[in-house]
């Protein structure tokens, strides 16, 4: 033992662990999850506080399509890849409203607090860009599963549809990369837009046509050769197809092959996105 007294040096550097930062403020280290959580939290209740307009509307505005389709063909019963035309449309109508549902939340996000000028509330606390972004990106695909599973139970309580899942992993999976595509690209779109007419732009005049466009009522073998590369080139048609897959079994495009691409896909708009936030473009003045 040494016999010599520390010096106030050593002292300081033997109770360094057990000083807390100066304030009483908490160090937050790798990630915060409490922000995070508070943030996706608080987008939550921001959609689920109107539910109706945000859950319920869209539910029953997509199970009118199936409603006019099954009634208009009547006794006809038509079959497409193997099942019938109610089964085949059913599933593609299911991710079509789950994939609008989180590109319309997540455009809204951003988008309104840079108009209503309390977009500081998003940008000043100790958020990470990337766990801001996951906050907005996870809020908006709750939001799109929510939308999805009551589209799926009033589909199963509807007479003569079949949705009962084949595989149930194709379906969460696509589920999620189709929310996750549309998530982001309402997050690009919210960062972009300055008024809410940029944001209806995008979504009247580029998701609607590419949901609507990537077969969701109709199989791309039927197409022509010029129409099957044009729907090929669409990543909405892989994440119907998936999709559609794990409910009936069959898809029209190469289930893997989608499931990668859409991956692919999401991992460089997320990517974007990040960039985007952490270079403040239109979003500090």
């Amino acid at each position: 033992m040494s016999i010599h007294p520390k010096s106030a040096t050593d002292t300081d550097r033997d109770l360094a662990p057990l000083v807390q930062p100066q304030g009483g403020q908490k160090l937050i280290r790798n990630v915060n999850w409490v922000g995070l959580w508070a943030l996706y939290m608080k987008e939550v209740r921001r959609f689920i506080k109107v539910q109706l307009q945000t859950i319920w509307a869209p539910a029953i505005t997509t199970l009118l399509y199936l409603i006019i389709f099954t009634v208009a063909l009547g006794t006809v019963k038509p079959t497409v890849l193997g099942v019938p035309f109610a089964d085949f449309i059913a599933p593609g109508l299911i991710i079509m409203g789950m994939m609008q549902n989180a590109f319309a939340n997540s455009s809204f996000s951003l988008l309104v607090g840079k108009i209503q000028g309390t977009i500081i509330d998003y940008l000043m606390p100790p958020l990470s860009n990337a766990e801001l972004l996951a906050a907005l990106v996870g809020a908006s695909v709750t939001r799109a599963f929510l939308v999805g599973g009551t589209i799926w139970l009033a589909m199963a309580l509807w007479p003569d549809v079949n949705v009962t899942p084949v595989h149930f992993g194709a379906v969460l999976w696509f589920g999620l990369m189709g929310s996750t595509l549309l998530a982001l690209i309402g997050v690009l779109t919210s960062i972009w837009a300055e008024k809410f007419d940029h944001a209806a732009a995008i979504g009247n005049f580029i998701v609607a046509p590419a949901a609507l466009l990537s077969g969701t009522f109709y199989s791309v073998e039927r197409l022509s050769p010029a129409f099957q590369a044009i729907s090929h080139a669409n990543p909405f048609f892989y994440a119907i197809s998936g999709f559609r897959f794990g409910f009936i079994g069959s898809a029209d495009s190469p289930v893997m092959f989608g499931a990668l691409l859409l991956l692919g896909i999401n991992i460089a708009l997320g990517t974007i996105c990040y960039l985007l936030l952490k270079s403040g473009w239109k979003l500090r003045a």
